[in-house]
Formats: structure tokens, C-alpha cells, sequence
């Protein structure tokens, strides 16, 4: 061996590792992917919601039906969903009735164990499939967002259908409609 492949050496074996570990973490993703796929087509079709908890960091833990959201001041909302890829309006403008998610997790009265501790805290909207999306605190409550985040029962007069569950949420501000949730089942307050 030369004095040369000899001081070499260890690198080519730190390659080959590397390689090793790589093609190792792509085996594992790979399955993992795979795992997702399953479990998602395991799961068929969602179960649309006829109510939402409001749980976490709440003094008030609620379970709110359609008659229970009716109760909170009613919004019309004009909102068209948006094509993710090209940004073009992908379905005809709707008129939703809803109310705004902070009157819906202020009625829960939220909790800090700290001070400022809500600073820190999120919004987590599960729907009855397990998709999920999250709003911090400051983004529902301190932010003109805030002003465009609704839980939703109603489309053009009458109520959500099977095709989005009895009770939805929606960000109309948002320039794609990843937070749209359909079948929303859950607003889980957390933080720190």
C-alpha cells in the first residue's frame, strides 16, 4: 500500500459508511412512506362530525353541536377555494355561515400556568380523518388573521353537507387551502 491510499484510507471508509448510512435512511423512509400510505387508505372514508371539543389548556372544556355554534354571533363569509398550484380559483365563490374561531376558544377561556405563557401557545384543528393544521395564539387572537379563521356549519344556506362534515373550519385569508379542515372534530389548546 502506498503512503498515499494508506492516508486516504480512513476517508474511503468514512465514504462507505456514509453511503451505507445513507441508503440505510432511505430504506427507512421508504417504509415509513409506505406504513402512511397504508394506514391512510386503512382508514376510508372520514366520519363526517356532528360536534367539536374545544380541550387543553382551557378552563372549560366544550363539546359544541351546530345548535351550540348557532348561539355565537353569526358571519357571512364569501370565500372561494384556491388551486395550491397555480393559485387560480379552483371552485365557484361560496357564501359560508360560521362563527370566528377566537370567540370559539374564548369561550373556553383559556388558561396560562405562567405568565405570558398564551404568547407561546398554539391551535391545533383535528379533523375526524386525522388531518390536522395549526394557529398560534397570536395569530387568532392579536393578528387581523384572527379576523379570518372560522368554524363553519352552513354553505349557501344550508347546512355543511357529508362532503365536508356538519361542522368545518376555514381560513380565507390563507393564499393556499391547507387549513381548510373538513369534518372538524377537535381545537386542542397547547403550549409550553
Amino acid at each position: 500500500m502506498s503512503l498515499y491510499a494508506w492516508a486516504l484510507a480512513p476517508f474511503r471508509m468514512s465514504e462507505k459508511r456514509e453511503a451505507a448510512r445513507l441508503s440505510g435512511d432511505l430504506i427507512a423512509i421508504a417504509l415509513m412512506a409506505m406504513g402512511l400510505a397504508a394506514g391512510s387508505a386503512a382508514q376510508g372514508a372520514p366520519q363526517a362530525t356532528t360536534s367539536v371539543t374545544v380541550t387543553g389548556n382551557v378552563a372549560d372544556s366544550l363539546s359544541l353541536a351546530v345548535t351550540d355554534l348557532k348561539r355565537y354571533p353569526a358571519r357571512q363569509i364569501e370565500y372561494a377555494l384556491r388551486n395550491s398550484a397555480d393559485d387560480k380559483v379552483a371552485a365557484p365563490m361560496r357564501r359560508y355561515t360560521g362563527v370566528l374561531l377566537r370567540d370559539v376558544l374564548a369561550s373556553a377561556k383559556p388558561t396560562e400556568s405562567k405568565p405570558r405563557q398564551l404568547r407561546r401557545s398554539y391551535v391545533v384543528a383535528t379533523a375526524s380523518d386525522g388531518y390536522e393544521v395549526v394557529f398560534s395564539w397570536a395569530e387568532v387572537f392579536v393578528s387581523p388573521v384572527g379576523e379570518s379563521v372560522f368554524v363553519v356549519y352552513e354553505r349557501d344556506g344550508v347546512p355543511l353537507g357529508d362532503d365536508e362534515g356538519s361542522i368545518a373550519l376555514i381560513a380565507t385569508t390563507d393564499i393556499r387551502p391547507v387549513r381548510h379542515v373538513k369534518w372538524l372534530q377537535r381545537l386542542t389548546l397547547r403550549g409550553e
